[in-house]
């Protein structure tokens, strides 16, 4: 992990009329981790989201992404920056195919111009197939073969959120935020998110910035955690660190036993069955 940071949030305060939603919230990203916050509902961690992929404007405080000052960033530009996002409301085209929601994700990179497309130009051509090449990179990496033509209206709920993974994955990101991936996932799926996010790290080279309730998802895929509460930075380290801070487990944990299910939690074996 290189010592600049990828992404660097500083002294964030957002605030919506009178209600102050962030306040001081300062972290930075290494390039090549896994980055978490958690928090209870209402902590502020969407919010902060929302700053990154420019839903929201801070009130005071900075994020610098790679020397771009975010703030000064229109929102269209943020995804050919080369950050890319899913959502815990699953934001896909539902009658529209996966390959199909796929390619709309690569189409940040597309350069061909109006005329170009429309009357199918050699250049258009090259760039819709270098568009499907990658869009299958993606399908055989989560293994989405099976799904690949059909309508997403028509699929699972836990197969919809690994085609809205893929789609941010076509956008060729290098900083990956994910909104709460295991929301509405069962034991077996929340498995199996946890290994993606594992390869896209390892095999993908790619940033992770994840906000997540599920605490044993935190535990096994992420380098350190920030934990929020109203709004403000609680503690910030390893999981360990962050699961055994006073405050945190105060804040909106429960009592110190109810953490001992973490603190027994075996290290991710990404090896599957």
């Amino acid at each position: 992990m290189s010592d600049t940071p990828l992404l660097s949030a500083r002294d964030l305060q957002v605030r919506f009329g009178g209600v102050l939603a962030v306040n001081k919230v300062s972290f930075d990203v290494g390039r090549g981790e896994v980055f978490t916050i958690i928090g209870p509902n209402g902590a502020g961690k969407t919010t902060v989201f929302n700053l990154i992929s420019r839903i929201y404007t801070p009130t005071a405080g900075t994020i610098d992404f790679e020397g771009h000052r975010l703030s000064e960033v229109p929102p269209y530009r943020v995804a050919e920056l080369g950050i890319a996002r899913t959502f815990q409301n699953i934001e896909l085209f539902e009658y529209a195919t996966v390959l199909q929601n796929m390619l709309i994700g690569h189409h940040v990179h597309r350069k061909t111009g109006f005329w170009s497309e429309l009357l199918f130009t050699p250049a258009a051509r090259r760039a819709e197939c270098e568009a499907r090449e990658e869009a299958e990179k993606v399908i055989d990496f989560l293994g989405l073969q099976h799904h690949r033509d059909s309508l997403v209206a028509g699929l699972p709920y836990g197969v919809r959120k690994v085609v809205e993974l893929a789609r941010a994955l076509c956008t060729r990101p290098k900083l990956l935020l994910l909104d709460e991936p295991s929301s509405g996932l069962n034991v077996e799926e929340t498995d199996d998110m946890a290994f993606w996010i594992q390869d896209i790290k390892h095999d993908l080279g790619i940033t992770v910035l994840m906000v997540e309730h599920d605490m044993t998802l935190v535990s096994r895929v992420s380098d350190r955690v920030l934990a929020m509460a109203q709004g403000e930075p609680l503690a910030i380290g390893t999981p360990r660190e962050v699961q055994s801070d006073p405050r945190v487990i105060e804040a909106y944990l429960g009592a110190v036993e109810d953490m001992s299910f973490l603190r027994r939690a075996e290290p991710f074996d990404r090896k599957r069955a």
